[in-house]
């Protein structure tokens, strides 16, 4: 995960009019920039400018190698520049680089066509990978705090870092194949850059629509993909909406789509795998 950086200073407010104009911009960067016996203060920022774009470009290759193989290295190096022109870092931290992806590509789906749903349901999961590894975990939940409590009225909480995904594609299994084929990237061999292309290759001649309801969550500071039932969805879904626990056990048994005496066995392993925020 990237690390913290300077914003762009040509994102900085009011100097855009200044970026059309060389020598004024040269004046403005001789006021906090030395220049040296090689470079003028203008080309020294230049330098910086690039490089942090190179930056840019490289943190969002590192958080997306899914959609990069879905999508295949031109298109993948397209769209990353449409995008961070359109959304530049507005954090201190890269880790947020990629926060409107998902919205970016939902509003503008040529970048992505004709994989539209295959790679807008992989950046929903690489975004959750980012969520997961990163994010708040709060105090977990003990089971023998809801002993004698009224089921009317608890609301459980999830983890921050936990995230609910329904899937068209079974892309968990996608994504774990495709950062093991990202461990080969940057080697400084031809043979080992064509085994990867093929390999992506093949996986996606193997996407197949498949619905698959998935728990991206950190366990012992690694990130896990938990297919779920359906069953078990609907319950974790009601409590993220906020319902009781009896509301949700109702919606639960309306849909018929579980045994409800298999729900206490649910919730054991959710609580140990520490998926409940402590009652507040």
């Amino acid at each position: 995960m990237a690390g913290a950086v300077m914003r762009p200073l040509a994102s900085a407010g009011g100097m855009q009019s200044k970026w059309r104009d060389g020598r004024s911009m040269g004046k403005v960067a001789g006021q906090f920039i030395k220049p040296n016996d090689r470079l003028t203060s203008f080309e020294r920022l230049e330098i910086y400018n690039r490089q942090y774009w190179l930056r840019l470009k490289d943190c969002f290759y590192e958080d997306y190698p899914g959609l990069r193989a879905i999508l295949g290295e031109r298109r993948f190096e397209r769209l990353a520049c449409a995008y961070l022109e359109r959304h530049p870092s507005q954090s201190f931290t890269l880790r947020n680089l990629g926060r409107r992806l998902v919205d970016f590509l939902e509003a503008e789906p040529r970048w992505i066509a004709p994989l539209r749903h295959p790679a807008l349901d992989m950046a929903r999961l690489e975004w959750a990978h980012v969520e997961a590894f990163d994010n708040e975990a709060r105090l977990p939940l003990e089971m023998d705090s809801l002993l004698g409590a009224d089921p009317a009225q608890i609301r459980l909480q999830l983890q921050p870092h936990l995230t609910l995904l329904e899937l068209r594609y079974e892309l968990d299994e996608f994504l774990i194949e495709a950062k093991k084929g990202e461990e080969l990237r940057g080697q400084a061999s031809n043979a080992i850059e064509l085994h990867r292309a093929r390999k992506q290759s093949r996986l996606k001649r193997h996407l197949r629509p498949k619905t698959v309801f998935l728990a991206v969550h950190r366990h012992n500071n690694t990130v896990y993909y938990k297919r779920l039932q359906p069953g078990q969805f609907l319950l974790l879904s009601a409590f993220q909406a906020k319902a009781t626990i009896a509301e949700a056990c109702e919606q639960l048994a309306a849909s018929a789509r579980a045994d409800l005496a298999q729900v206490k066995s649910w919730f054991e392993t959710w609580a140990a795998l520490g998926w409940f925020c402590k009652l507040e």
